[in-house]
This record gives C-alpha cells, sequence and structure tokens, in this order.
C-alpha cells in the first residue's frame, strides 16, 4: 500500500495545499524528539522538491535547535475527510531567523502573521504515502486565533522578549540561535 517517490506530484501537492493540519518531526543525535502539530496559513510549496514552512512562536522552540544540530526533518500530512491517505515528506531542513539574509525574500510568499520566528525550508528527498484507512474523520471547524491574537497583544519587543526569556534554549540544554549574536 505504501508507495516511495523521489518528488511530489501535482495530485499530492493539491493534497498539501487543502490541508489545514500537519505534523513536523525533529530530533537531535540523542535527547528528546520533537512531534508539533501545526496550522494556520503557514505552509508554502515551492516545487516538487522544496518546501517553505513558516513558524510561530510558541512555549518552546526545539525544531529550530534540532535543526542547528541535526538537519533531519519529517512533516506528515493525514487525509481526515475525502479518500484516505498519509502523506510523509522526508528531507533536509534549514532555519532562516528574521535577521537572516534570506528573511525577507522568503518571508514575502507568507501573508504576515504576528509572531512569525522562523522559516524552515525543507529540501524533500524522499515521499512517502500510505493508506491512511484507520485514520478517523474530522470535520474542519475553524482555525484558533488565541497565538495571532496574544502575539499581536505582546507586539515586536513583547515577543522579542519572549524569545529571550523562553525560546533561547531547547528541552535538551541546545541553542536555537533565535536572537541575533
Amino acid at each position: 500500500m505504501a508507495q516511495q517517490l523521489n518528488a511530489l506530484s501535482d495530485v499530492l501537492i493539491q493534497f498539501i495545499q487543502h490541508q489545514k493540519i500537519f505534523f513536523v518531526a525533529t530530533a537531535n543525535a540523542d535527547g528528546h524528539i520533537n512531534l508539533s502539530p501545526k496550522g494556520t496559513d503557514s505552509l508554502r510549496v515551492m516545487d516538487k522538491n522544496r518546501l517553505l514552512w513558516l513558524n510561530l512562536t510558541g512555549s518552546g522552540n526545539e525544531t529550530a535547535a534540532h535543526i542547528q544540530d541535526n538537519p533531519r526533518m519529517t512533516l506528515m500530512f493525514n487525509a481526515f475527510e475525502g479518500n484516505p491517505l498519509i502523506l510523509r515528506l522526508y528531507g533536509k531542513a534549514k532555519v532562516i531567523h528574521p535577521y537572516d539574509e534570506d528573511w525577507q525574500a522568503l518571508y514575502a510568499v507568507f501573508n504576515p502573521i504576528a509572531g512569525a520566528r522562523q522559516i524552515f525550508e525543507l529540501s524533500i528527498e524522499l515521499v512517502q504515502t500510505s493508506c491512511g484507512m484507520a485514520v478517523p474523520f474530522f470535520q474542519y471547524q475553524g482555525e484558533r486565533e488565541q497565538l495571532t491574537h496574544w502575539a499581536e497583544k505582546k507586539g515586536t519587543q513583547g515577543i522579542q522578549q519572549y524569545w529571550a526569556d523562553k525560546n533561547q534554549i531547547s528541552l535538551d540544554g541546545k541553542e536555537t540561535q533565535i536572537l541575533k549574536k
């Protein structure tokens, strides 16, 4: 039932563009594995082997710490309506911070979102589909707006202070490079 490809097909790109949620997994060579659900309008497929994901400020910053140390990343998408499908994208990721040279050009492909803290660029090395027949149906009801409202209320300086207080070090004590040195 599983199929492996070296690039996204047009059908799979359309599938990704219709998803309301996806999951990101990263890990260091040792320590904790991070697996996070992601939503909002934060993902762009740039071509059949490259995508961008706009990461928003959150309680931790594990993905950034992991990617600095070990660039492996997996994204997973599930069909919660229609035909069953699980789609996994395996590849090497790069983190781009707001102080990096590429930030402005890459951030321009997204709608501005308060609290945007990094862009992850994934070079896709392997695409795998599997049946997804055991994934239940769920009905999309809308986006949660609490994170955006929280970030808007904090403002730019408040977000920067939050990064300084909460987003510089991972659970395993690794630096995230969120603030320019």
